[in-house]
């Protein structure tokens, strides 16, 4: 007797149901096609972990969510942002049973969680809710959740190969929407401004990942093509108008260059290229005055200071970090110090901190606080340390830097630390030992059973 394979015993029992379900309950039709398409997505993404881990994080390096604000309404951004940091997790819980799993002692993670469930016991801020707080929980772990997975080297050079190709992919769409008249690639903010697909602000943080990529790659033994790259983003950089960012990313690279040596980046080769990069100096202050309608340069000119109103924002979160000192106001809390509604919120169209360390205060108090910037130190010097030396010391130049920008931006919470961490942890799974199984090639060869 003949039976059917097994495949193709699945499709038709698929078939059948959705027959079945559209016509006896045509309402339950839309829920069973979205299970099955996650369900599709999900095995796609199992068999081509690294082919949807690179596509994720080209998609959350565009910042897609503010382009959807524009085109869509404010509607779409939180959902937008929601989607992004559960594939994050959804996709590292898959490299966890593709690749194994890695307990990371010493991860931000674990003091997020102590924010939060002292939060709950010693009490959330008036404003903000349990669900609100394990919202917040989940948005700030998803950026470090690579770090708890063993990928293989392949992983981690498609991930800082993609990272330094963002800036590039966000600008090129964005001019085919400002051609097709949807969206401006330039805003006018203290001066023009390149936007891409997100936010200069936004744009300005891929870039500073993008930009470390490059150099990663340079001392890898990149060629041409990625030290073509790097001025390519610092370009980007420049255009978007962002001062700290540019400030930090031209010190890591200054400092980098300088000083750290590889054996694929002899002095002669890194000094050659600072010395280029030094000649454009001249040439940029004697046409400064034809690019003042630039924000960067035209900020420069007039020497203009706290455009965030930093003045304005950081004296409410103070006062707010007071009134709990020691355990802070629950993880979440610092979106709710100041109403968006506000006159102060009117008139900067932001309520965010732009100051980690104030932020954290407010969530966790000084113990809170504490406790997370002492989890970074030992996580940086812990993860770095198996790292050939000078991408040891490149790592924690940026995390310096990293430290610093936290300062005067919100460096935590926004889509660009998903992109920086990702980043972040190619460079380390590049440095670990390499998988000692992946679950997906096994079962591709194991013998058939009869």
């Amino acid at each position: 007797m003949y039976f059917p394979a097994g495949g193709t015993t699945v499709s038709c029992l698929f078939f059948v149901t959705i027959f079945a379900v559209a016509g006896l309950m045509p309402q339950a039709l839309g829920l069973l096609l979205g299970a099955t398409a996650t369900i599709g997505l999900g095995f796609l993404a199992w068999r081509h972990p690294i082919g949807f881990s690179v596509a994720w994080l080209l998609v959350t390096g565009l910042s897609l969510e503010m382009t959807l604000y524009d085109l869509i309404g404010p509607a779409a951004y939180g959902p937008t942002i929601a989607v992004v940091k559960a594939a994050q997790i959804g996709l590292a819980a898959l490299c966890v049973l593709r690749y194994g799993s890695r307990l990371d002692a010493f991860s931000p993670v674990w003091a997020y969680l102590v924010i939060f469930a002292v939060g709950l016991v010693n009490g959330l801020h008036p404003g903000l809710s349990a669900t609100d707080s394990l919202r917040s929980l989940a948005g700030s772990v998803a950026p470090f959740a690579f770090c708890f997975s063993r990928p293989p080297r392949e992983w981690s050079a498609a991930m800082i190969r993609a990272t330094s190709w963002i800036p590039l992919l966000s600008v090129a769409g964005g001019a085919v929407l400002a051609i097709a008249g949807l969206r401006p690639l330039f805003v006018e903010s203290g001066g023009t401004r390149l936007v891409g697909l997100g936010h200069p602000a936004f744009l300005a943080g891929v870039c500073l990942a993008a930009i470390y990529a490059c150099l990663i790659r340079l001392y890898r033994g990149g060629g041409r093509s990625d030290l073509a790259l790097l001025g390519v983003n610092f370009a980007i950089l420049t255009l978007t108008g962002a001062r700290a960012p540019m400030a930090y990313g031209a010190a890591v690279t200054t400092i980098t260059l300088a000083v750290i040596s590889a054996p694929c980046m002899p002095a002669r080769r890194r000094w050659l290229l600072l010395l280029c990069a030094a000649t454009l100096l001249p040439l940029l202050a004697l046409s400064s005055h034809m690019l003042t309608d630039i924000r960067l340069f035209n900020l420069l000119a007039t020497d203009s200071t706290d455009l965030s109103g930093r003045e304005l924002l950081w004296p409410l979160f103070e006062q707010a970090a007071n009134q709990s000192f020691w355990f802070g106001w629950g993880l979440g809390a610092g979106n709710f110090i100041i109403s968006p509604t506000s006159q102060v919120a009117t008139l900067l169209q932001t309520w965010a901190a732009h100051n980690e360390y104030i932020r954290m205060q407010v969530e966790g108090g000084q113990i809170g606080r504490g406790l997370l910037v002492i989890a970074f130190v030992l996580w940086v010097v812990r993860r770095t340390r198996h790292l050939p030396r000078a991408e040891r010391h490149i790592m924690r130049l940026i995390f310096v830097a990293f430290a610093a920008h936290a300062i005067t931006d919100n460096v935590l919470i926004s889509t660009p630390a998903s992109v920086l961490f990702s980043f972040v942890a190619a460079v380390f799974a590049g440095a670990a030992p390499a998988a000692t199984f992946d679950v997906g090639s096994r079962l591709r060869r194991s013998p058939a059973v009869a």
